[in-house]
């Protein structure tokens, strides 16, 4: 299995360059053309280090790290019924104190939950979650105020982007009319995809994948996080009419097309790899990293290479699949997961963390199997510390107080002590 993702890797390289120009429609788009050449012949060359450079960090020793025990903080919990200053920092405050006192020393929090941002960006407006308007300035900045707080606690930084996701079919409920989709999705539809009523970034445009890795790296560039985190969501769908036109322009100028799934994963491929480059072209002391789904064959589904990821360098410097599963999941049990994980070739340079699932402690998930149990999360901690895991990452914060999840957690911290002494 592993040689056919290498081959995607290798295709990733050879068709980079020509990708953009397929993706146009051939209209009269000759000046975005030229645009758009520019960045793919950019794109092409940066999609994996230089072979010196690669070999240079492949023979750095791995240096003996803390073991993580992080925690995500999505938008949801980031938002107040007071779109005020004082009220996003007391709630912020609220959710650290949580973490800490739970034992986590790194939270991932959500800075770009859609195409907008916790911050003054140069690429996105910025997040309805701050104002209740998108692109509305909320007189301060608020990732300024988390990465410092997140320090002053002793945490680790990560900021959370989902690199694709501009709206769902109802979130935002308004585009900002100066942000990027609105001011080009009638002059250069090939930028987006949409599905159920969902707008998406097109990976397929290497203007689009330079334009994510660069709004990427600007959080690196302004602020002192420790590490930049997508999450699981690529391609929305396989559905083959997404990105019909640019697909069709690709076959039709390539003389050995790749199949559709495979141009696709070729595609968000050279997305991961640009992204790295930028960031560790910024600030090589900021780490990148990639929570995809935990099952392997959801992941091949959505174009989401996490055999390339882990196996080559120039992409990644962590990977951290959700294993949501009961140790009794009929589908996919944790430990069958697990053991999945572990088998992966993966890089000494890679860190493995393990996504958990505390929104489902004390619940009737997974047919009931977390109802009549108070230490999943503990034995899963405990699981992961003894296949060799390099730390665990609790979805999400907001449940470290749920009642249904209290004894879970009481249990869960005896574990996460044990972990991190």
């Amino acid at each position: 299995m592993l040689v056919l993702k290498r081959n995607h890797y290798i295709a990733a390289l050879v068709i980079l360059a020509l990708v953009v120009l397929l993706a146009v429609w051939r209209s009269g788009h000759s000046g975005e053309v030229r645009k758009m050449q520019e960045v793919s012949e950019s794109v092409a060359v940066q999609t994996a280090p230089p072979e010196s450079e690669a070999a240079e960090a492949a023979a750095e020793p791995v240096q003996e790290r803390e073991t993580l025990v992080g925690v995500w903080i999505p938008y949801m919990s980031l938002s107040t019924a007071e779109k005020t200053e004082d009220a996003f920092k007391a709630n912020y405050d609220a959710k650290l104190e949580s973490a800490k006192a739970m034992g986590v020393n790194a939270v991932f929090v959500h800075v770009r939950p859609f195409a907008d941002s916790f911050y003054p960006s140069e690429y996105e407006p910025w997040s309805h979650i701050l104002t209740g308007t998108q692109g509305k300035d909320p007189g301060y900045d608020p990732l300024a105020y988390m990465v410092e707080k997140a320090h002053e606690n002793g945490m680790a930084f990560h900021a959370w982007i989902n690199p694709l996701r501009i709206a769902t079919a109802s979130t935002p409920g308004t585009l900002s009319e100066d942000g990027f989709y609105m001011q080009n999705r009638e002059e250069n539809p090939f930028y987006f995809m949409e599905y159920d009523g969902g707008i998406y970034y097109n990976p397929a445009s290497a203007y689009i994948r330079g334009r994510i890795a660069d709004s990427a790296a600007e959080i690196a560039q302004n602020y002192d996080v420790d590490g930049i985190h997508f999450d699981d969501y690529f391609y929305p769908t396989d559905d083959e009419t997404i990105d019909a036109n640019q697909y069709a322009a690709y076959v039709n100028e390539t003389e050995e097309p790749l199949p559709l799934h495979e141009w696709r994963t070729a595609n968000i491929n050279a997305l991961i790899a640009t992204v790295y480059h930028r960031i560790k072209q910024t600030a090589s002391e900021v780490e990148f990293g990639i929570s995809p789904q935990g099952n392997l064959q959801n992941n091949e589904k959505i174009n989401a290479d996490v055999y390339t990821w882990c196996a080559q360098s120039g992409y990644i410097d962590y990977i951290c699949p959700q294993l949501y599963y009961s140790f009794e999941n009929e589908a996919l049990p944790f430990e069958t997961a697990l053991e999945d994980w572990n088998e992966m070739e993966r890089l000494d340079s890679v860190r493995l963390y393990i996504g958990l699932a505390v929104y489902k402690a004390g619940t009737d998930a997974d047919n009931g199997t977390w109802l009549n149990t108070t230490d999943t999360i503990a034995r899963q901690i405990e699981r992961a510390e003894e296949t060799g895991a390099d730390g665990v990452l609790l979805y999400a914060v907001d449940y470290f107080e749920a009642e249904e999840a209290k004894a879970e957690m009481a249990n869960a911290k005896v574990a996460i002590d044990a972990l991190t002494k």
